[in-house]
């Protein structure tokens, strides 16, 4: 979400049958990315992804475009970063773009992504993406179809500014009143999502489905309202949203039973107030397969300010994201964060913060997004390195641990040992050791293999404690060559 001077004002306000299958073949020496098939609790509520031996996964990735422009090339570039995710935004309008058909073209596309994606052991989250609706009202391709759209013949006046203050028009606030109300709608809608998870199913790359990307709905009353806005949110999320939410996870329950499904809340949540959603159950045989997908975005940032680092964002947040999943046993995956703009001192500091900050809480995270340029959210500068600020983005991180009490401050990891004797990975990225690791374990007798980064693509540590004792607190330090 990028929000401009409207979403300042108000949200600024407010804060006042498929069975899993082993992914091929990585670049990063042949090693896959382990496909989560559970989830393990900690006392303090996190929960936390694992495979099929017990470890606990970390993700780490980043969005690809939303204009249909990634290629099987980009998903390389990814891989070779070190990444192990990404998330893959799809359009309801570019799929079907008259009722009743997929577009073959289109889905040969995605098909084309799922396939390398296969093919370099990555996994892949589709977010079924929108924004302000759909094309009828900010151009393009991406969202909701025409078709789908009904605005009563209400007034829309974009603003060229604040392209986030189209959410607060009558059109655009009937258009999503009908989504959730009209029974054809919600027909149309859940069989769209049955027939692509069908299309879909298969790929050892899918993680799972983005449900719904950014969710909004109609207010009652007048959005500056800080309070209008807030209970507006509170009862989409409990009522209309909650509906819609029970209503996609079953219709691609109908067709997959493999596949991860995450629900996201509003975007309030990034100003520090807790979602409404409930609980939701999953109708697929054994354990239910579903996650929280917030975004971690800063307004005043999002509107071009540098961050203060006083400003209580971080923390706010923090306090805000951290409730619902423990009370509901759901692994956290962050979907979008990162500035638009990294290379100013506040918001390298802030890039630095979020990263600590998810490891604190989250399972796994795709930056926004995989693109060159000097800036508009691109992760890469225009020669295809890091763009500066965002180095924090592309350092190590562990992977696969087979333990517990999974931390990480900057270049130093540690967990608590399980005693099974499987292998924990860690991940190398070219972009934080150009020349190699140092790799130093405690206990001493740890087995460790290392694969160095080379020719730009990342490495890997493997770690095996076969006569640790469960409890042994282990500790890796990595130092640049």
């Amino acid at each position: 979400m990028r929000l401009r001077r409207t979403a300042v004002a108000l949200l600024l306000a407010v804060t006042a049958a498929l069975t899993a299958a082993p992914a091929s073949a990585s670049p990063r020496d042949g090693h896959p990315v382990p496909f989560p098939t559970g989830t393990a609790t900690a006392p303090d509520g996190r929960t936390a992804l694992t495979d099929a031996r017990g470890r606990q996964l970390r993700l780490r990735g980043v969005n690809l475009d939303k204009y249909a422009e990634a290629t099987p090339a980009d998903l390389d570039a990814v891989a070779a970063q070190g990444f192990t995710l990404v998330r893959l935004p799809v359009s309801w309008t570019r799929l079907e773009p008259e009722r009743g058909r997929l577009d073959p073209v289109e889905l040969r596309r995605i098909r084309q992504l799922l396939d390398r994606a296969d093919q370099l052991g990555l996994l892949v989250l589709v977010d079924f993406h929108q924004d302000v609706y759909g094309p009828e009202f900010v151009g393009g391709t991406g969202g909701i179809p025409a078709w789908a759209t009904r605005d009563d013949g209400l007034p829309f006046t974009p603003d060229p500014d604040d392209w986030f203050a189209g959410y607060f028009q009558p059109a655009v606030q009937a258009a999503f009143r009908h989504l959730y109300d009209d029974p054809d709608l919600r027909r149309w809608q859940a069989d769209f999502y049955t027939r692509l998870a069908r299309e879909l199913r298969g790929h050892r790359s899918l993680l799972g489905y983005d449900l719904f990307n950014e969710p909004f709905g109609p207010v009652a009353g007048d959005p500056a309202d800080p309070a209008v806005l807030a209970a507006a949110s509170a009862d989409l999320e409990r009522g209309r949203l909650a509906d819609m939410y029970r209503r996609l996870i079953a219709a691609v329950r109908r067709v997959d039973s493999r596949a991860w499904l995450f629900v996201e809340p509003t975007v309030l949540v990034g100003q520090g107030v807790p979602t409404a959603l409930p609980g939701f159950g999953d109708p697929r045989p054994g354990a239910p397969r579903l996650g929280y997908a917030p975004h971690f975005y800063d307004t005043a940032v999002e509107n071009g300010a540098d961050w203060n680092p006083a400003d209580g964002f971080v923390e706010q947040y923090t306090a805000a994201i951290t409730g619902y999943p423990a009370a509901h046993r759901l692994p956290v995956l962050v979907g979008e964060w990162g500035p638009p703009n990294p290379r100013t001192p506040g918001n390298t500091a802030l890039v630095r913060r979020q990263v600590a900050a998810m490891d604190g809480f989250a399972e796994g995270w795709t930056l926004w997004y995989w693109c060159r340029g000097t800036g508009g959210y691109c992760a890469l500068d225009p020669a295809g390195h890091p763009a500066p600020g965002d180095e924090p983005a592309f350092g190590p991180y562990p992977s696969a641990v087979a333990g517990t009490d999974v931390r990480t401050d900057g270049r130093t990891v540690g967990w608590t040992a399980d005693g099974t004797g499987h292998p924990s990975e860690l991940v190398l990225p070219p972009a934080a050791f150009p020349r190699g690791a140092r790799v130093e374990v405690s206990p001493a007798d740890a087995r460790t293999e290392v694969d160095q980064p080379v020719g730009g693509r990342a490495g890997t540590v493997r770690i095996r404690l076969p006569h640790t004792r469960p409890g042994t607190p282990v500790t890796v330090r990595l130092t640049a060559r």
